[in-house]
């Protein structure tokens, strides 16, 4: 019977957890922001009234249409690297919290990135190479999306 108690136990916790290492800083994905505002090329903080949760992270929404549209399909807008820096997970292999209102829209995907104290990696992003840049954080990803 306490092995039944354990497994149970243990599959809920399995079924609520993350899949991978999300950024939650604030909480939220995105630091609380609007993630499918952002394809409307708008970065906008979300109202703690539309809010939900998807593969164990909050997202946060700017209005109850926006909730509705990323419910029917949430994957599409989950930000690339789970919410953490896009140049910093290319260039150095690392997690890097964002800035909220620097992003960039590509191939259809979210990318977020570090913006401050003078350094903004969206520009470096793009003055490096973004596609090379972009193939290695593909990569690097992989070996470190479960790591805290």
């Amino acid at each position: 019977m306490k092995s039944l108690i354990a497994l149970l136990i243990l599959s809920i916790t399995t079924a609520t957890a993350q899949s991978i290492d999300y950024n939650l800083k604030k909480g939220f994905i995105a630091n609380g922001y609007d993630v499918v505002a952002y394809f409307n090329n708008e970065a906008i903080e979300g109202d703690k009234n539309f809010t939900t949760s998807f593969d164990g992270a909050k997202y946060k929404f700017s209005s109850a249409e926006n909730l509705n549209t990323f419910k029917k399909h949430p994957e599409k807008y989950i930000p690339a690297y789970g919410g953490y820096c896009a140049y910093a997970i290319g260039a150095k292999n690392d997690k890097v919290s964002i800035n909220p209102k620097t992003f960039q829209i590509k191939d259809n995907k979210l990318y977020l990135f570090y913006n401050a104290w003078g350094t903004n990696t969206l520009e470096l992003w793009k003055k490096e190479n973004e596609t090379i840049l972009k193939e290695k954080a593909d990569k690097n990803w992989q070996n470190i999306k479960f790591k805290k």
